[in-house]
């Protein structure tokens, strides 16, 4: 209902309650004029005369409410408008006190069943759908809200604490000696082999252009040949016993190099060195400056992208999930409690932290009204439920009137 619906209905109620007023003023008079004539008219003036009193006094009363009856500044009237600040503050207190008791927020969040709801709902894709919908928005307004050079200097800043200051040395060199205690290189050397293997007989004119490059000129064509498919059965033969033997020698060698390697790595100070430095110039700020930029720009693009496709694998992703969510929610109760159980206990908690400010709401923006708006405002959401007062009071006291004239007739005579 908007307020001018309001105003509407308060104003039709004002006029029922005048009329009913007016109409025993009338009777009133007729009345009184006529009860010489007509003695029975004597009680119909003592209940026209109650109705008169009755409303009356509460017009008043209602009136003195939100202003001073008639302008005349009647004390103890106009008492919304003087008490503005202190019925916000009883308000705020009454709230706090009777709604935002941590045990009371607790049990109640208890027996809701919210988790079981939520996920029932939830299950439904079309619901998951609409609700990442929903939250997809947000994705593009969030990011647009973040400047891309804080972003990327934040990410520069990470990437400089703790990927280039940290030594990396120790890290890599315990890492390569597990590797090659525990043979898991083996299974790189196996593949590197193999493909030599698998070049080097598909490929022997490879050879033949090596030993041609660097025979001399005045050996025989028919010598270069001969040199160089020796070599190449002799190459393809060494790297198929390379492959085909697991202790073989240049296997050995090289679990000793990389063992070594590893501990250098280390325990060595030079080498140590050597590799800190390669690093830092691998990865140089500039270089990180860039990789930030770049790969922001990169997932920032992904990100909304994908957040403004319906069909984008990251909203079919996230609706998935949230359907898998709910349907758990649904089916599993022991989740579900210990769901409710958080969400109770979490929301017992914030209450209980933040009772003060968030009762404090309800007085600081009473108190930032204006009195007299204050005053209108609240007269136009209650105003015509109060009208039924002055219409009760105006027949109340009417049977009132006429019951009090009645009884003294009956007891006093006359």
């Amino acid at each position: 209902m908007t307020d001018a619906d309001r105003l509407a209905a308060l104003t039709r109620m004002r006029s029922v309650a005048l009329g009913l007023l007016i109409v025993a003023a009338v009777v009133f008079a007729v009345s009184f004029a006529l009860q010489e004539a007509h003695p029975w008219l004597a009680y119909v003036r003592a209940a026209a005369e109650g109705a008169l009193v009755g409303g009356l006094a509460d017009w008043f009363a209602v009136t003195a409410l939100f202003r001073h009856p008639l302008g005349i500044p009647v004390p103890h009237t106009a008492i919304i408008e003087k008490k503005k600040d202190s019925i916000g503050e009883s308000l705020s207190e009454f709230i706090g006190e009777n709604f935002l008791d941590p045990d009371l927020v607790r049990r109640k969040l208890a027996g809701w069943g919210v988790a079981s709801r939520a996920g029932g709902w939830l299950a439904q894709r079309h619901n998951a759908e609409t609700l990442v919908g929903r939250l997809s928005p947000g994705v593009r307004g969030g990011l647009g809200a973040l400047d891309d050079d804080d972003v990327q200097a934040l990410i520069a800043r990470l990437a400089q604490d703790h990927m280039v200051q940290p030594a990396w040395a120790p890290t890599v060199g315990s890492l390569l000696e597990k590797v090659v205690a525990s043979k898991h290189h083996t299974a790189v050397v196996d593949v590197v082999v193999t493909r030599a293997g698998e070049y080097l007989r598909t490929h022997p004119q490879v050879i033949d252009r090596l030993v041609g490059e660097r025979a001399p000129s005045w050996v025989p064509a028919v010598v270069n040949v001969l040199v160089s498919d020796r070599v190449h059965a002799e190459l393809v033969k060494f790297v198929e016993a390379v492959r085909t033997d697991p202790s073989h020698q240049v296997r050995r060698s090289l679990d000793e190099y990389l063992a070594g390697l590893g501990r250098d790595l280390r325990e060595d100070p030079a080498v140590i060195e050597a590799f800190e430095t390669f690093k830092k110039n691998a990865i140089s700020d500039p270089l990180v400056r860039e990789l930030a930029a770049n790969g922001w720009t990169t997932v920032k693009s992904f990100l909304i992208e994908a957040a403004e496709d319906p069909t984008s694998d990251l909203r079919v992703a996230l609706t998935d999930a949230v359907v898998s969510l709910g349907t758990r929610l649904r089916e599993d109760q022991a989740l579900a409690a210990t769901v409710e159980g958080y969400a109770a206990d979490a929301a017992a908690y914030l209450v209980g932290a933040y009772r003060t400010e968030i009762v404090s709401v309800v007085s600081d923006t009473v108190a930032g009204w204006d009195a007299r708006e204050a005053s209108e405002k609240i007269e136009l959401h209650v105003g015509r439920d109060l009208q039924f007062i002055r219409i009760n009071g105006t027949v109340v006291g009417a049977l009132a009137g006429l019951a009090v004239f009645a009884l003294a007739r009956a007891l006093l005579g006359g």
